[in-house]
């Protein structure tokens, strides 16, 4: 029950983010802009927290089988892709000169959905 529940929590922050990010993008008076509402005021990558936490969720649920446990290997090489190699370095990147892009980062949580700091 507690992965099924962490996997829709994921599944949330994944669609909803890129739903927002896509809607948001396609919205010609927020070109050069830098998406900060909805889960995006909460975490600059709040699809790729979703996606982690349903690939950890997936581990816990397969816990309950024989050998589960060397399902980790999963959610622990996803983390690291797209904490350190092609998810949230690669956007981080692409965003890096936009204007307000500092006070973003300085107030907005990088992955893990947190309340922003003033």
């Amino acid at each position: 029950m507690v992965g099924l529940l962490l996997w829709l929590t994921g599944f949330y922050f994944e669609s909803v983010g890129d739903w927002q990010i896509d809607r948001f993008i396609r919205n010609e008076a927020n070109r050069g802009k830098i998406i900060q509402e909805g889960l995006w005021r909460y975490s600059r990558h709040p699809n790729y927290f979703g996606e982690i936490t349903m690939w950890w969720a997936i581990f816990i649920i397969a816990l309950g089988s024989p050998y589960g446990v060397f399902g980790v290997i999963g959610p622990v090489i996803i983390t690291f892709l797209i904490v350190f190699v092609s998810g949230i370095p690669l956007a981080e990147k692409a965003i890096e000169s936009m204007p307000g892009i500092e006070d973003y980062k300085r107030k907005t949580s990088v992955l893990i959905p947190l309340p922003p700091r003033k």
